[in-house]
């Protein structure tokens, strides 16, 4: 009987340069690419450099960093690139009609690639393999930790991705090639805050009971918040984004997992982005697990957690309490993520409770964000009924179980002082108050 090959020689097999990936693509392909830092940057460069030896292929992303040929139609017939959440990198190209965006509930990503996609094979960014021959997808776990064992793999590892732990681990079984790579992981920029943020967040952070699950989106604000929680205990994690706002508290004991139903003594996410320090912080850190997003943002899951807490922002509001989170009107700038998963989640949670926080004026203070209908076109992020609490500056509207002329009300009352007179006005017209 033959000896099984050891696992140094089949990685050493499977080894190849970045290239080797076009001889594993087929006319009418659907690639699924990794998202943020899941990213393989040099096969996506060899693709783009060879599309001519490619027909029909459509690239599957959420939220690149980086801007491509391929989105903004320069490659097509060859490439084309479908977003599943816009980003700075390719929202002029979609503007323009050079790549197509798909409409989606963040939780849902890998059903509806399932459905509508040939997931030809995976591509992805990942840590070195281990003796025992697993690679790690990292901080970014998302939509490609859900295909694994499932469809073909070809990875990219990066000398500087760090190992992490969770539902994220990849097999040399399960790949069809790999490569190597040694680059930094791209950081978050940090955000401009304005005054109001802190005055945002403190009505937020006041509201949040010892013994909470937290789950915080992208934002200022939401940043803010978890940087108000330092005199809190107990409270856990189990978030879409893991940022750099929960490592003070962890470091702080403030955040400890030990009152969470589900992952005791764990922080849960699907992805991380921030800086260098976050990255060091999940790297080799069995405190944290990086799940697929059909798990972490599952609205059952989230539900489990009696004390969830979710903490998102949205551009505008309207009377009926609809957030708009992801255009303005017409004008799309990303997609709805998982802000719907953990408003639905929340609403289920035993005492769950979830925050909508926006100011109450764009910076210049010309334009209201409590407005009486959102802007023609506008995609509804998330919806009138699941809606709890709308944070501004001047204070908080709750919203669940009550009336539209409540609503419209205390929506009014957290307004700008200089729009409410318009805003009652316009009340009154559509027969609200």
């Amino acid at each position: 009987m033959a000896t099984p090959p050891t696992i140094s020689a089949v990685l050493a097999d499977k080894h190849c340069p970045p290239d080797a990936v076009l001889d594993l693509i087929s006319p009418g392909d659907d690639l699924i690419v990794g998202a943020v830092n899941g990213e393989p940057v040099t096969v996506l460069d060899a693709i783009e450099a060879h599309a001519d030896r490619l027909t029909g292929v459509r690239i599957h992303q959420m939220l690149p960093l980086r801007a491509r040929p391929h989105m903004r139609g320069e490659l097509l017939p060859h490439l084309r690139h479908v977003s599943w959440f816009l980003s700075p990198a390719n929202r002029t190209a979609f503007h323009q009609g050079q790549c197509d965006l798909v409409p989606n509930n963040f939780s849902e990503v890998p059903h509806l690639m399932r459905r509508s996609t040939r997931r030809s094979m995976v591509l992805v960014a990942a840590s070195p393999p281990d003796r025992h021959g697993y690679f790690s997808l990292g901080p970014d776990a998302e939509y490609t930790a859900a295909m694994i064992g499932e469809v073909p793999f070809f990875l990219e590892t990066n000398e500087q991705m760090p190992r992490t732990f969770g539902g994220n681990q990849v097999h040399v079984s399960q790949i069809s090639g790999w490569c190597s790579a040694d680059y930094p992981l791209a950081e978050m920029p940090r955000r401009p805050t304005r005054a109001t943020d802190r005055d945002i967040a403190a009505l937020v952070a006041e509201r949040i009971p010892d013994g909470a699950t937290l789950q915080a989106g992208i934002g200022a604000i939401p940043d803010e918040v978890l940087g108000m929680l330092g005199d809190h205990k107990h409270l856990g994690v189990h978030t879409e984004l893991l940022s750099d706002g929960f490592i003070d508290l962890v470091e702080k004991g403030v955040v400890t997992n030990t009152r969470k139903r589900t992952h005791l003594n764990k922080i849960i996410a699907t992805s991380a982005y921030g800086s260098r320090r976050l990255y060091g912080f999940v790297g080799d850190n069995p405190g944290v697990e990086f799940w697929p997003v059909n798990y972490t943002n599952d609205p059952r899951t989230i539900a489990r957690e009696d004390h969830m807490t979710a903490v998102n922002a949205a551009l505008e509001v309207d009377f009926l309490g609809q957030c708009a989170a992801e255009s303005l009107g017409s004008e799309y700038l990303s997609s709805s993520g998982g802000q719907p998963d953990f408003a639905r989640g929340a609403l289920f949670a035993e005492h769950g409770q979830s925050f909508i926080v926006l100011h109450s004026t764009t910076a210049d203070e010309s334009v209201s964000r409590i407005v009486a209908q959102l802007h023609p076109g506008a995609a509804v992020t998330t919806f009138k009924n699941v809606v709890d609490h709308v944070v501004t500056e001047y204070g908080v509207a709750e919203l669940r179980g009550s009336s539209i002329r409540e609503r419209t009300r205390r929506l009014i009352a957290i307004a700008h002082p200089k729009f409410r007179d318009d805003l009652q006005r316009a009340a009154r017209e559509m027969g609200f108050l």
